[in-house]
Order: structure tokens, then sequence, then C-alpha cells
């Protein structure tokens, strides 16, 4: 039997389970609930006047005792109360909402609320308001729209962000404050996902999980982050999928793909399913490797909730994603050097490349509200990913030395050759978990409680080698050739996981907030048990809206996932061990007038204690770890940022980031010979920069309206990130003193929205059908810099070795259309 078939029936295999395991628990819960004739229940949710969902409002039902508070989806629900009643909406900054309201005792009582930002009267009027209140940054969705991305993931928004570090277009890959790839979490719902572990290239990369059509609510910490959420070092992408308010339909085709999302709601439920397309075979031509490009990437993502009783709810959801990429390659001409050196590389290749991805996910949430202030969640998901990558390239080359820049100048061969890469590499994922949260509300606390069990099951079958040969032009298998990096493994990893966390987040009083809880791990692959405390304080002096300052301090654990397992060359350590941090976070957040605008500045100053850690190489998106060895080090750093609305309803960033992170890498050592007749000299290399050692990073993006037609747009797209280390492949850490230059990039798009109700003229038929249909214009790397990715690595006839640029995606022109249906 074919491994995707295998691994998909383990999937449908298990997705039974859990729908039998969901059809009893609802029955038991079902026939155990009566229903008054007297009493009612009502819920709903609560959002500001800007549509963010709001946690924390006090809902209560005055002249009673019944009273809870919105969790973190906005929602609340309120059982066995009176037919009439007036209910109270408050939250501190936003004013008070009281509703009179008339319920029906034979069915559900919805009533979703808008709470307005608190106003006071002074010399002219000014709206406040308050901060989160955490360590996350709320991020808007429906900003995606206007964003001009090569990529096509909404997670390329993310790489704007104070910390994060970013130098490939293509990718939705991300490092922060000095992690790598590995070290961030992405939840959906509560439920964490999982991604592709085989990548190399970013242009392999499917697109990226979150769909933004369908998000409603996205927070993203770059650190200091609480102990619900797992067990990484850096950063939480948290996004909430919620209830539509009313019907959508929504739409957009481009040069590089298209999408489509409808969201239906019902009195007791909601639906949402979405799909989208990427090909961007056309990006990929323009880059130095010429050849015939054939990519197609999507995704299809569907939610379904249901209020089976007042008190139960049931929700599913399902993603498939698939992307495959052949590359039939052509030539190879390269530039590269200084002015005065110029050095050029030419190859002729031959063979294929192909790369396919497949993953399938579904998770089933039900969440039982024993009453006002207590529930309870289960939560139950699986993954599958199938990974195949096949390759077949031989490369003629000639490298040789120009003089000048001049186009006729000649110049000395410094070497020709041949290489050849061959891969045959199979992986199969299948992570399947269960978690039961519960949650209770008092007065002046919140508690958070959880439980989880979870399984991997990885099989990776690893055949691969690189074939070089710099004598001429042989075909492999000659005397001529060398083979490096030859890896041919079987590995078969079953790992089961347990975890926990307690957390109680307390309100002081109006301006002192207190969050504090603890995480715990084991896993039968290290045998460790892991603990980790974190808390944190938010406080607010005079009670002001316009000043936070935030402290956070923690322990942060990451138990190896297969990737980390497996070494250099492709074998699995058993002595692998977890790695360990202790993050120390101040930070404090000002609002404040100026530049005719209302402005927030944020400023956070961290400390990472890296007390143990596993050694890495990066090569492009490729994370190769030395598990045999282990170092300790450090991070540490300033993130600046400074965001207003300059033109209506478009808010502009600016972000500037400092950070440094080095390792000691235990035991390692080399010689070096002092001189005839001398014992060699033992070198300790001691501190080395990390691989995501990026020093400086700097990025705007900055929205406008034209002044005399405000309904046309300008988004600037602006991102700098300093020189990176890097080195031979196979070599040891302390050879990597080479740089992969800085990251220089400026993207642009200019729209216009024919449905603005602002236009002068709107067309009688968009007005009609369209709540809103824009044009987008968009011009990627405006500048048309030469950005590395990645080097190959040559060696002349001289054994001198060089690197040659592997440069990222040249000037792009692209134009989008995205549409949304009137509700009707």
């Amino acid at each position: 039997m074919k491994p995707e078939v295998r691994i998909f029936n383990r999937l449908k295999f298990h997705s039974l389970s859990v729908f039998r395991f969901v059809i009893l628990i609802t029955a038991l819960l079902y026939n155990s609930t009566a229903y008054s004739q007297t009493v009612a229940t009502v819920k709903g949710t609560v959002r500001s006047s800007k549509g963010e969902l709001l946690s924390g409002v006090t809902v209560q039902v005055k002249g009673s005792k019944s009273i809870t508070q919105t969790d973190r989806e906005g929602f609340y629900i309120i059982n066995s109360v009176p037919l009439n009643i007036s209910l109270s909406f408050s939250r501190l900054g936003y004013k008070t909402l009281t509703l009179e309201l008339g319920l029906l005792a034979t069915r559900e009582n919805t009533q979703d609320v808008e709470l307005s930002f608190e106003v006071q009267s002074l010399d002219e009027i000014n709206i406040r308001e308050k901060f989160n209140g955490s360590n996350f940054k709320i991020i808007e969705p429906k900003e995606f729209a206007a964003y001009p991305s090569s990529s096509g993931s909404f997670e390329s928004l993310i790489k704007n962000m104070p910390g994060v570090s970013a130098n490939n277009e293509l990718s939705s890959q991300y490092s922060v404050r000095g992690g790598n790839f590995d070290e961030n979490l992405l939840y959906l719902n509560d439920v964490e996902i999982f991604r592709p572990l085989t990548i190399t290239k970013g242009q392999q990369e499917n697109l990226g999980f979150v769909n933004p059509d369908m998000a409603s609510n996205v927070k993203f910490s770059a650190g200091g982050f609480e102990a619900r959420y797992g067990d990484k070092l850096s950063s939480v992408l948290d996004v909430r999928y919620s209830r539509p308010d009313t019907f959508s339909l929504e739409a957009s085709a481009s040069f590089l793909g298209s999408s489509a999302t409808v969201k239906v709601p019902f009195p007791n439920s909601y639906i949402m399913a979405g799909f989208r397309i990427k090909e961007n075979q056309d990006l990929l031509e323009r880059q130095n490797l010429t050849g015939n490009y054939t990519s197609k990437f999507s995704d299809y993502q569907i939610l379904y909730n249901q209020d089976i009783t007042p008190k139960l709810n049931f929700s599913l959801f399902a993603n498939y994603n698939i992307g495959k990429l052949d590359v039939v390659p052509g030539q190879r001409d390269t530039d590269f050097g200084t002015s005065d050196e110029v050095l050029k590389l030419f190859v002729n290749y031959d063979g294929r490349e192909s790369t396919q991805l497949e993953s399938a996910m579904g998770a089933l949430t039900l969440a039982y509200n024993f009453s006002n202030i207590s529930s309870v969640k289960l939560i139950s998901s699986f993954t599958g990913i199938s990974e195949a990558e096949d390759t077949d390239f031989l490369g003629l080359y000639t490298f040789d030395e120009r003089d000048g820049l001049g186009a006729t100048n000649g110049g000395s061969l410094l070497g020709r050759g041949s290489q050849y890469d061959y891969s045959r590499n199979r992986l199969e994922s299948l992570i399947y978990n269960s978690e039961l949260r519960f949650y209770q509300q008092y007065r002046k606390s919140f508690l958070e409680m959880g439980f989880k069990i979870q399984n991997d099951q990885i099989k990776d079958n690893i055949n691969e080698y690189i074939g070089l040969d710099t004598t001429g032009f042989s075909r492999p298998g000659s005397a001529n050739w060398a083979y490096t990096e030859v890896i041919k493994e079987q590995n078969d990893v079953n790992v089961r996981r347990i975890n926990a966390f307690f957390q109680n987040t307390f309100s002081i009083n109006s301006y002192l907030t207190f969050v504090a809880g603890i995480r715990a791990n084991y896993n039968s692959f290290t045998k460790e048990i892991l603990v980790s405390p974190r808390f944190s304080f938010m406080y607010y002096p005079d009670n002001s809206d316009d000043l936070l300052l935030r402290f956070s301090a923690g322990a942060y654990s990451q138990a190896p996932y297969y990737r980390e397992l497996r070494n250099y060359n492709g074998t699995i350590n058993p002595d692998s061990r977890a790695q360990h941090s202790y993050q120390f976070l101040g930070a404090m957040d000002r609002k404040f007038d100026g530049l005719g605008t209302r402005l927030t500045l944020t400023s956070e100053l961290y400390y990472k204690l890296l007390s143990r850690l596993t050694p890495y190489k990066t090569e492009d998106l490729k994370v190769r770890y030395f598990s045999d060895q282990q170092s300790k080090g450090y991070a540490t750093g300033l993130d600046l940022s400074l965001s207003g609305t300059f033109a209506k309803e478009l808010e502009s960033t600016f972000r500037l980031s400092f950070m440094k992170t080095e390792e000691d890498i235990l035991n390692d050592q080399y010689t070096v010979s002092v001189g005839p007749g001398l014992p060699n000299k033992v070198i300790k290399p001691g501190y080395l920069k990390r691989p995501s050692d990026q020093r400086v990073n700097f990025g705007i993006l900055f929205q406008d309206r034209l002044l005399q037609n405000p309904t046309y747009k300008v988004h600037l797209n602006l991102l700098f990130a300093s020189s990176l280390p890097t080195g031979p492949p196979g070599s040891q850490r302390y050879e990597d003193v080479f740089k992969i230059p800085a990251y220089k990039r400026v993207d642009i798009g200019f729209s216009k929205d024919f449905a603005d109700p602002d236009s002068r003229v709107i067309s009688p038929f968009i007005k009609k059908y369209f709540q809103s249909l824009s044009a987008h214009v968009e011009i990627f790397n405006l500048l048309n810099n030469k950005n590395t990715a990645s080097y190959l690595w040559l060696t002349d006839v001289k054994a001198v070795q060089y690197a040659v640029p592997n440069y990222l995606t040249f000037r792009k022109f692209n134009f989008r259309v995205i549409a949304q249906l009137k509700s009707r």
C-alpha cells in the first residue's frame, strides 16, 4: 500500500472515532437538559465600535445576582433569567450600555452589542481607547486585503511586527528575537497547528495556514506569553474564526492566485468556508535560475459551529492543503563580487526537481457552560502531513573572473566542472491530541486550567547526496566524482506527550492586573518532566488609559520535535534533550497626540537566558540541527514601534529593533599549526553569533489617501534587515564567518474601492450588489534589489572557496480585484 494511502486511512479511522465520541457525549448531555417555560437564556457577542471582539466585559442582569464576563472571543451567555430583564454591559474605557429586553422561553435569545469608547468632555472631544493589557499585539485581519505581499500568506504581515526578523519574501516563515522557525506557536480557536518539516526553499512553500478572510481576531506575542500557551521558546500567533454578523461572500483574483470565502449565520449556528489558490511560476521565473516552473498551491478550510442546547456548543473545523512545484531548469548566469573583482558563474542544467506537500487536519470542540461563570471545553484534533522531494539536477558550470564591470571585458578561468544533486525523500507525520480545558470566573479573577495528551508518529525516508567534479564536464559515476552530504536513513519515531497548565488572572484594582501560571510537560522520548512558571504585571499609572507599564518573567521549555531529534547526517540522537530559556521583559505603551493624529508608542526591552540549546545551521529555509551537541547562550534587544492613523481608517506603523544573540557550544575546539616542530595550538571559539543574529531590523508600513480624491489609496511596505552569519554546508558552527548581505525591499500598492461611500460617482449596479469592489495595482521589489536567500559554494583550481549568491525575486507587477457582495 502506498504511504499516502496509509496515512489517510489512519486519518479516516481517527476521525470516525472522534465522531462516535461526540455523538455519545451529545446524547448524554442533551437528554439531561430540561427547559423551563418561565425563564430564558440570553447570549451574544460584544465588540468595540472598531469591530474588535472585547473580552472582560461585565454583563449583568440588573436587580439580580446573574452576572458574567465575556470570554476571549467576546462571547457571553446567561442562563435562567426572567423573560423581561434590564441587561447592562460595562468595561473600563467604554461607555456602559443598558438594554431592556423581552425574551422568549421557547427559543434561544441572541443579543449582540457594540460598545463605544469613553468620551471625556474637554476643550475638544478626544476618544480614549484603553490598551488591551497584555503582551499581545492586535492585528486586524482586514488590513491584509490592502497589504502588498508576493507570498500571498497572511503571515507575511507578521514580519512588520516588532521583534520579528525576515529575509525571504517567498516564505511565510519568520524568526522572533533570536529564535528560529521551529520556535513559533500557531493556534486557531485554541487548537495548535502543525506545519510541514522538509521545506528547504521559499519557492516550495505552500500558502500560510491563516485565511485572513475567515479570521475575526488575530493576536501576536513576540515573548512573555502566558502559561496557557504551549511549549515553544519564541512567539505565539493566536487566531480566532468567530461567528459572522451577517451573510458574506467575498472573492479575489490576481496574477498570482485567487480566493473565495462565504460566511452564513443561522439562529443557533453558523458556517464559513474558504479556499485559496496560489500560482506563482511567473514570480519564480524572475530569479537567477531560468527554467520551466510549474507550481500550484491550494488551501481549503471549513468551520461549522452549532449550539446544541443553551449550554452545549459544538464546533468542527477541517483543513486540506496541497502544493506541488516542478522545476525543469535551464540556465543560470550570476554576476557577483565587487566592482574591482567581478566574478561570473554560468551553469547549464539538465534534469528535474519536484516537491509535493499534502496535509489534512480536523478539529472538534465541545464547550459546555455549567453556569454563567464556569465552563469546560474539550478539544480533539488530528493532523496528517505527507511530504515528498525528488531531485535529479546535473549542472555543468564554468566559473571565471572578469576584468571590471565592462560587458566585453575578458578574464581568467577559475574553474569548470559538474555538480549533481540527487534526492528521494519521503516524510509522513501523524499527530493527534485531546485537551480538556476548564474556565472559572470570579469577581476579580479568571481561572484557567488544561490537560492535554498528544501522540506524534513520524516516518522519514531520506536518500540524498551531492556529487562534485571540479576537473571538467564528466558524467556522474566516473572516477573524477566526489560525493558529499550522503544521507541514507530510515527513521520511525513515535513520541507521546502530556502537558498541563494552570493560570489565574487577577484584577487587583482598576489599574493593576497580575497574571500567574505554571506549565508542566512530559514526553516519552527524552523522559523529562519540564516545569515552567510564568507571571506578568500590567499597571496603569494614575489609572490612566494613555500609559501602560508591563513586566513579565518566566521559564520556557521546548521539548524536541522530530527536526530537533534528527542529526546533521540524518540519524536520530537518542540523547536529545529539551531546550530551556528564562525570559524577562519590561515594556511601556504610551498614547499621545502628535503629527495631527493619535499616536501609540510601544517600547519593549528583553533578555533571554538560553540555558540549554541545540545548535543548528540554516540554508535558505532548511534548518539542520547538530542534535549531538549542546550549547548555552543569550538573546537581548530593544523593540520600538510607533503607529497612528494619518488617513481615515488607514493605520501606519514604523518599527525599529535592535537584537544580539550568541551561543557557546560546549566542548567545541579546533587546532592550528603555529610553526615547524611546535605543538599545535588548541583554539576554543567561545561565544559565536547564532544563525539568527540579525542586529538591526527596520520596517515601515505607510498608508495614505490622495488629497483630491481620498478613495484612491497608497500602501507602502519597506523592510530592512541587517546581515546574517552563514558558512558552507556541513561545516562546524565556528566556521560560519561569512555573511548574507542585508535584506532590503520595498513593495508598493495602489487601490481604489469603487463602492466606497465617499466616491464622487458610484455605478448603480455596484451600489446595489457590492459592499466593496476594489482594484489593486502592486509593484513588488520596487527598487529591484538583489536580495540573497542562500549560497552555492564552489572551489576553484587553487582550492579557494567561493560563495555564489542564490538571489530572491526581482521586480514584479501584480494586479488584484477584490469583491464583497452585499448581504440580503
